[in-house]
């Protein structure tokens, strides 16, 4: 038996009920071995906020779930050289428990569950274990882009960012003020896009 990453479709929001629903699934069945692991890819994401630096976890994907399981080889033998039922390529017992579980949507690959290249699930595994990685801002302006302020002494002015400072989280904007433009630098959190 072969172990592999697959992607499954769930409500998106629901996500991590999901998940728990298949831990207690798995565990009550004893089936550890051939589900070792089920998750919600995430990634950190750093927040500025009243000049605090806060990280959250963002879904790299909403409405789905890793699983890993164990997928059979092709004439592997079983308990006592048998050969394991199968359903859809899957062991039928791993099968009929992930599709049971509240919540479980369908496998992503049409009919017949196709697994994530090894590469791949790396991949995706690495931005969510690599404590080195520095968390992505959650801003999303660029110079040039219109923007309202939400908070502060300028609050409903409209204005173009000047300059952006992700490291600061501190956003320059160029306000007319009496007629007269004047940059404003403001936090990330006082503005939002128009």
């Amino acid at each position: 038996m072969v172990l592999k990453w697959f992607v499954v479709r769930v409500l998106s929001g629901k996500e991590d009920v999901v998940v728990k629903n298949l831990e207690k699934r798995i565990q009550a069945k004893g089936m550890q071995k051939k589900i070792p692991r089920v998750l919600v890819p995430f990634e950190l994401v750093s927040e500025i906020r009243g000049g605090k630096k806060r990280i959250k976890k963002r879904k790299i994907f909403p409405g789905y779930v890793m699983i890993q399981m164990e997928v059979p080889e092709k004439g592997a033998k079983g308990k006592e050289g048998e050969v394991p039922k199968l359903h859809k390529g899957i062991d039928e017992e791993v099968w009929f428990l992930l599709r049971d579980t509240p919540g479980f949507g369908d496998f992503v690959g049409g009919k017949e569950p196709v697994p994530l290249d090894d590469e791949e699930a790396e991949r995706i595994l690495k931005m969510m274990e690599d404590p080195s990685k520095q968390p992505v801002p959650r801003i999303r302006l660029n110079r040039g882009d219109p923007v309202k302020i939400k908070d502060g002494p300028f609050e409903n002015f409209d204005g173009i960012v000047e300059e952006v400072n992700p490291e600061k989280g501190i956003v320059k904007v160029v306000v007319a003020i009496f007629g007269r433009s004047t940059p404003v630098e403001l936090e990330y959190w006082q503005v939002e896009s128009i």
